[in-house]
């Protein structure tokens, strides 16, 4: 109490036994998300659709440097949007001699998938945990944290949503809430090259932070090397695909948006008629329990 009058930041350590369990207890039940302001996603933001990048895709805005940025109280949605590339995006005949994966579409689905998820379960703010977010994004895509090469949209989306249903993430709401992050791929996707840029480009740097961290991880903590090794290439995928992304014609995302939302479609047939399955089930059992009575 003395360092909260004094202004003081206190930490887990400075509570009572009894206020940790009764923290633990807040945080089981979901006590404490009712004290976290709802996260409003830069896609959904009218400004996301005014992004705007040079032809070789770097930002066209300079950001201003920290301290003004401080000085400035007023509102500013735009900076909200992840900012786009410092250096010019290299052509991939620079990157490789092999013509791009047709392919490639379906690993961007299940790569952004990843990062909206991320962003979701840290409110948008990932850089309170750089190497927690990256050990995410992981988990959730195969293409990064595999090296999976997922052939239909479904099949990145089914490993997808399998994930997210897992123990480790059935706490932010299950199927429906995996369901929800194909609408936020939608909305990047319809947003043009651009926002999708500008998506990996952030979702690039989290991968970096994530790999500075990784590196002043203690072995006996951390499979360090694997670890790292699985960054480094998560980070060189993100990198081409953006690279690949960025000269892609405009229509290509409006048709790919369309395949997921259709995809997602079938995800809620499948689920439904599964709910509908066991309840005829249980009706049928509950039916022949009965019939043994009579």
């Amino acid at each position: 109490m003395e360092k909260i009058l004094s202004g003081q930041d206190i930490s887990f350590d400075d509570l009572s036994l009894e206020e940790k369990k009764r923290f633990h207890r807040a945080v089981a039940y979901g006590e404490l998300s009712k004290m976290i302001k709802p996260w409003d996603p830069w896609w959904s933001k009218p400004s996301a659709r005014k992004i705007r990048l040079s032809k070789e895709g770097t930002q066209l805005v300079q950001p201003l440097p920290e301290q003004e940025l401080q000085d400035d109280t007023g509102s500013n949605e735009s900076s909200d949007i992840p900012l786009g590339p410092e250096t010019p995006l290299p052509p991939l005949s620079r990157l490789s001699s092999k013509e791009p994966s047709p392919l490639l579409t379906v690993h961007l689905v299940d790569i952004l998938y990843s990062y909206c998820f991320t962003l979701r379960l840290y409110n948008g703010d990932w850089r309170s945990d750089p190497l927690g977010s990256v050990m995410v994004v992981l988990s959730v895509s195969s293409v990064l944290g595999q090296g999976g090469q997922p052939e239909t949209v479904l099949e990145a989306l089914s490993h997808s949503l399998e994930q997210v249903c897992s123990p480790t993430y059935r706490h932010m709401g299950g199927l429906q809430f995996g369901l929800g992050v194909i609408d936020d791929v939608m909305s990047l996707l319809s947003l043009g090259s651009t926002a999708l840029v500008c998506a990996l480009c952030d979702m690039h740097r989290l991968i970096q932070e994530g790999g500075k961290e990784a590196k002043s991880e203690k072995p006996r903590k951390l499979r360090r090397d694997e670890i790292r090794s699985t960054i480094k290439l998560a980070e060189r995928k993100i990198y081409f695909i953006m690279c690949w992304v960025h000269e892609q014609p405009e229509e290509a995302w409006s048709s790919l948006a369309a395949i997921v939302g259709a995809e997602k479609t079938s995800a809620m047939e499948f689920q439904w008629s599964n709910k509908a399955e066991k309840l005829n089930n249980k009706a049928e059992t509950k039916g022949k329990s009965l019939i043994e009575e009579i």
